[in-house]
C-alpha cells in the first residue's frame, strides 16, 4: 500500500510541477496552415476543417477564427485529406503529402450551398505512398486497443504487435529481418542508434508516442547506416491545448506489483508541454532466503 501511495505522490508532484516547466520544442512533426474563404474572397469565420488520414486512422479538426485561418502543428509524416465544411456553403477537399517540418498552405474557397440537394462525386488521390521502402504506420487510435504485454518494456512490445515482420525477442527486446542489433530509432527527428530496452537502456514511455512509422527491410539513406528497422516516431505535442488536459491512471496486481501515470497536456497558440510520467514496483523477481 505504501508504495502505491509513493507513485500516486510523484504523480500529484509532476502535475503541480508541470505550470513552471519551460516549454517544448515542437520537434519534427509537418505542419499545415490556410485559410477558408467564401466566393468573393472573404474570410469564413468558425468553419469546421479536418485533416485524416484513414489507413493509420490519424485525425484532427479545428475552427478557423475571424479572418478564417486555421492551422495544424507536430503532423506525423504521411498522406492526409484536409475538408473544410461551414454553413450554407457546398464542403471542399484537397489531399496533402507532409514529409517534413517545412509548413505546407492550404487554401479552401467554398461555393455558395444550393437549395436543392445534390450528390457530387469528386476523384481523389490514392492513398499509396510513393516510397521506396516498405512501412507500417501506426496512429494511437490503433495501439491504444493493443493488449501491451511488457509493461516495463511497452515501446518494444508496440513494436512488436503492430508491425509484420517483427518477432519478439528476450528480455523486452524484438528481432526485425535481418540483424537485430541493426535497428534504430528517430525521435523528432533525434536518431537514436542504440538498442532499445530495459537491458541496455531506458524507453521512452509509450503514452508520449503520438505516431509511428515502422520502416522494416531496406532503409532510406537518410536515416543512417542501419539495416535491418528503423522506428520514426512522433511524440505527442501540448501545443494549442489552452485548457490543461490529461489522464492519471493506478493498478495494483499480483507479486505486489504497484504503477502509475500521469499525462498531462497544455500550452498555448506558439508553444507547447505534453508531460508523460509512470512508475512501477513489482516484487516478482524478489529472491527469498530460506532455512531448514
Amino acid at each position: 500500500m505504501r508504495r502505491f501511495l509513493a507513485l500516486g505522490a510523484v504523480c500529484l508532484l509532476w502535475v503541480g510541477l508541470a505550470r513552471w516547466m519551460p516549454a517544448q520544442s515542437l520537434g519534427s512533426g509537418g505542419t499545415v496552415k490556410g485559410t477558408v474563404l467564401d466566393p468573393s474572397g472573404a474570410a469564413i469565420a468558425q468553419a469546421d476543417v479536418t485533416i485524416a488520414n484513414p489507413v493509420s486512422q490519424y485525425s484532427r479538426a479545428a475552427k478557423t477564427d475571424a479572418q478564417g485561418n486555421f492551422e495544424f502543428d507536430n503532423l506525423p509524416a504521411n498522406n492526409y485529406r484536409a475538408t473544410a465544411i461551414a454553413p450554407g456553403f457546398q464542403g471542399a477537399g484537397q489531399d496533402l503529402n507532409v514529409r517534413s517540418a517545412v509548413p505546407l498552405e492550404v487554401k479552401f474557397t467554398l461555393k455558395l450551398g444550393e437549395a436543392t440537394t445534390q450528390v457530387t462525386v469528386t476523384e481523389s488521390s490514392d492513398l499509396v505512398e510513393t516510397s521506396s521502402s516498405t512501412h507500417t504506420d501506426v496512429d494511437r487510435a490503433l495501439f491504444d486497443k493493443l493488449p501491451l504485454e511488457s509493461e516495463s518494456s511497452s515501446l518494444s512490445s508496440l513494436v512488436t504487435l503492430a508491425t509484420p515482420g517483427i518477432t519478439a525477442d528476450s528480455n523486452g527486446l524484438f528481432h526485425g529481418l535481418g540483424d537485430h542489433a541493426s535497428n534504430s530509432f528517430s525521435v523528432d527527428g533525434q536518431q537514436i542508434t542504440d538498442q532499445q530496452s530495459k537491458v541496455f537502456s531506458n524507453q521512452i514511455p509509450t503514452e508520449s508516442v503520438q505516431s509511428m512509422e515502422v520502416i522494416e527491410g531496406a532503409p532510406p539513406a537518410e536515416y543512417g547506416d542501419k539495416t535491418s528497422v528503423v522506428i520514426v516516431v512522433t511524440t505527442r505535442s501540448g501545443l494549442g491545448a489552452t485548457q490543461p488536459h490529461g489522464d492519471a491512471t493506478m493498478s495494483y496486481g499480483n507479486f505486489g506489483s504497484t504503477s502509475a501515470g500521469l499525462n498531462l497536456a497544455y500550452g498555448g497558440a506558439a508553444w507547447g508541454n505534453f508531460i508523460s510520467v509512470n512508475g512501477m514496483n513489482t516484487g516478482r523477481f524478489w529472491m527469498g532466503r530460506s532455512s531448514r
